[in-house]
């Protein structure tokens, strides 16, 4: 987005709409890389199921807790960036999961 003071409001808002629908169209032609994601799952599946196997029943809630709201922003995020149906809960899953590659 280039910004251009002496542009008239009516353009600058039609560009930027115009760009936005250009990197949104684009997104959505892109496929997902879920591997990374994937990976992050597993290991935030395994800690719940370790959190509770050894009785830690606050801390499982809370871990669990943070992943749901982390996931529940990350849908509405996407929702509002203009995905719907599957394309979205990939973007929130990859969103919510995809730091799984640093390990």
């Amino acid at each position: 987005m280039n910004f251009d003071e002496n542009e008239p409001q009516a353009v600058c808002e039609q560009r930027f709409a115009a760009e936005r629908a250009e990197r949104r169209a684009a997104r959505k032609a892109a496929s997902l890389d879920l591997r990374a994601a994937h990976l992050g799952a597993v290991i935030v599946t395994v800690t719940l199921i370790l959190l509770g196997w050894y009785g830690k029943p606050i801390a499982l809630g809370i871990v669990s807790g943070v992943f749901l709201l982390w996931f529940a922003a990350a849908l509405a995020w996407a929702h509002a960036d203009g995905d719907q149906g599957r394309h979205a809960l990939q973007r929130a899953y990859n969103i919510t999961f995809g730091w799984g590659d640093g390990f």
